[in-house]
């Protein structure tokens, strides 16, 4: 998970993802089979992807089956979402039109960090039926304890973190802390995977994160040399602690699954 600083701010890191949109969609993980059944509860269920980049969760909310628009504001990033058959409205979510429109299910798969919650979460109040739910979501990858710790003592040099670093469980109190007081209940939901990835394929991963995209290109390069020596051919084994904090309005009935 991000850190809960506002991290939207930040538009230099918020507005990179462009460069990078065929490396993002090639290796972003995608979210675990286990929590699209938990939100895909019936066919024709309406869902609004917000911050989709290149349509990683859009695609497979629409393979369960659902009813699926996107919002996404990076030019590149839409059009590889788009290219998937999802419909896309190019907008930030703070400047995105409504137009009286609800969802059964409005989405933020690694995105709501991106967007002012002074601003979101007023505005999605209205825009989840009754009984809908906002689920906000992240792929909380880690390598192993040995190999975190000698990727994290190099990228600090260069005032970067490693993937496992930026999911910052110690923020999800407070997250969950702001959703009650925007009068959401909240459920969690965490679905653990184990992975194993190539030295090239952790590092083409890393190097997708915003705090790596906007590095210079020389400090890049030097970086991924160097991490790539500490891994060696091995590969990096992982874990993927995803996690859902679904919620649903305070004073509504949520919807029954299925």
């Amino acid at each position: 998970m991000a850190e809960l600083t506002p991290v939207f701010t930040d538009r230099r890191r918020a507005e990179s993802f462009g460069s990078v949109a065929d490396e993002y969609d090639r290796h972003r993980p995608r979210y675990p089979r286990a929590l699209i059944e938990w939100l895909v509860t019936a066919p024709g269920l309406t869902v609004l992807d917000v911050g989709a980049g290149t349509g990683i969760l859009s695609a497979q909310l629409a393979s369960a089956g659902a009813d699926v628009l996107a919002v996404e504001p990076d030019e590149q990033m839409a059009a590889r979402c788009l290219a998937k058959g999802i419909p896309v409205e190019r907008s930030t979510f703070e400047q995105w039109q409504p137009r009286d429109r609800t969802f059964d299910l409005v989405t933020f798969g690694q995105s709501f960090h991106w967007v002012d919650p002074d601003v979101a979460l007023p505005k999605l109040a209205s825009l989840v039926t009754a009984g809908g739910r906002l689920a906000l979501m992240w792929n909380r990858i880690m390598a192993s304890d040995s190999t975190r710790r000698g990727l994290e003592r190099i990228s600090a040099e260069y005032g970067v973190t490693t993937p496992a670093s930026t999911s910052a469980n110690n923020a999800e109190t407070a997250l969950q802390a702001l959703l009650r007081r925007a009068e959401f209940t909240v459920e969690r939901v965490e679905v653990r995977e184990e992975l194993h990835y190539s030295t090239e394929d952790w590092l083409s991963l890393v190097f997708t994160h915003s705090n790596h995209v906007v590095l210079e290109p020389a400090a890049k390069t030097q970086l991924r040399a160097r991490l790539r020596d500490v891994l060696g051919d091995e590969g990096v084994s992982a874990t993927n602690d995803a996690l859902a904090l679904i919620c649903t309005r305070s004073d509504v009935t949520p919807a029954s699954r299925g």
